[in-house]
């Protein structure tokens, strides 16, 4: 899936339909062993299976699913493959372990098979001890957003099904005790009120960028009582966050008129995505333009800068750094009912999940992939898949 044809440099995962000349080739094994002994739940465990080839390529988009990969019922192993970390460090305290306990699942939970994950900044600030205070105990399979397959189900569990196509942040508050194994893994239990049904349209990959980032945007743009008519400067809108902020301030919520920030390299994205005016600020210091805005969302870290943005009775929202009067600050609460809410606009396209050209990374770079982020020069999110 192209953005535009101005955006040759980026590359978004594809969904390939059966007539393209380019296909992706895997080789699967199944093995299938029907559990009589735990009626209360049912299990589905999609297969190894090895790439002989892969790529990234540019293409229109579709609607046709690329999710194709679990579809065999079988036994739910007892361990399973995950990145752990047993202290608080930089990237090197980071450790792939074959043999990790499979999480047991609560009445509200469901088991997925984790087909995908994708990294955020709070990854980061979590592994190197920034909130150890409020976190759940170590060892810690870290991960938040996750993309895969229902293969158990609670007793509880009313909305999905053993085989349904699912994606969310595992957890329900991002900094006060996130689940001591997270998406990093071969398997994740989640609450049902944290996942939504994939988008048809979107593969596994592409789903997994979306949870936190998405549920952030939408959640800050609430806060601020954002609404059709507004206008809105978006600081740093190719990452994760901002990308999407741009999308749905236009697409949601009937933005009059969007701005937003970004480096020379990633200005046309920002236009592609639907921003009104592209600042390139390298070059131009936002604060300085003779345009005020009703809502400045600050998706980098320069509050003090964004107070300067806004017009009598603006607001500010930030996401990290300091925070300036009357910028506030939040944490995002992970509901499904929001992923469920905007399914529609992925769906027919309107908004898109943008997935940095380095990657993704499978699942023996994980390392390689934090690294990445930490530099903070990703554009859009850095997707872990296949995994494992």
């Amino acid at each position: 899936m192209s953005l535009s044809s101005t955006t040759s440099h980026l590359t978004i995962l594809p969904s390939l339909p059966s007539t393209s000349p380019l296909s992706l080739r895997f080789s699967f094994t199944f093995r299938e062993k029907r559990n009589q002994t735990t009626p209360l739940t049912t299990t589905l465990l999609a297969s190894p299976r090895t790439a002989t080839a892969r790529f990234l390529v540019k293409s229109q988009a579709t609607t046709t699913p690329a999710s194709s990969e679990a579809a065999k019922v079988t036994q739910v192993p007892s361990e399973m493959k995950a990145w752990v970390y047993g202290e608080y460090g930089g990237v090197d305290v980071l450790k792939f372990d074959s043999s990790i306990a499979v999480p047991d699942v609560k009445e509200d939970q469901v088991l997925v098979r984790v087909f995908a994950a994708a990294l955020n900044p709070v990854d980061g600030k979590r592994r190197q001890g920034k909130f150890k205070a409020t976190d759940s105990p170590l060892p810690t399979v870290p991960g938040y957003d996750v993309a895969g397959v229902v293969v158990k189900v609670g007793s509880e569990v009313k909305d999905f099904k053993v085989g349904d196509e699912v994606y969310g942040d595992v957890n329900e508050k991002a900094l006060e005790g996130p689940k001591q194994f997270g998406s990093l893994a071969e398997y994740t239990a989640v609450e049902e009120k944290l996942l939504a049904l994939k988008p048809k349209n979107l593969d596994f990959a592409q789903a997994a960028s979306l949870p936190l980032a998405i549920e952030t945007a939408y959640e800050g743009l609430e806060r601020t009582g954002f609404s059709a008519g507004k206008s809105i400067l978006v600081l740093n809108g190719s990452g994760g966050v901002g990308s999407l902020v741009i999308q749905l301030a236009k697409q949601v919520f009937g933005a009059s008129r969007v701005a937003a920030t970004a480096s020379t390299r990633n200005l046309e994205l920002l236009k592609s995505l639907g921003a009104d005016l592209a600042i390139d600020y390298t070059k131009e210091n936002f604060e300085d333009l003779p345009e005020k805005f009703d809502v400045v969302y600050d998706a980098i870290g320069q509050c003090d800068r964004a107070v300067k943005a806004i017009k009598e009775g603006g607001s500010v929202v930030a996401l990290t750094g300091a925070v300036t009067p009357p910028g506030f600050r939040f944490v995002v609460t992970s509901n499904g009912a929001v992923l469920k809410k905007l399914n529609p606009y992925l769906e027919s396209g309107k908004v898109k999940p943008i997935v940095d050209p380095k990657g993704p990374f499978p699942f023996d770079q994980v390392v390689e992939a934090f690294s990445y982020v930490e530099t903070n020069r990703a554009t859009g999110k850095v997707v872990i898949y296949p995994i494992p």
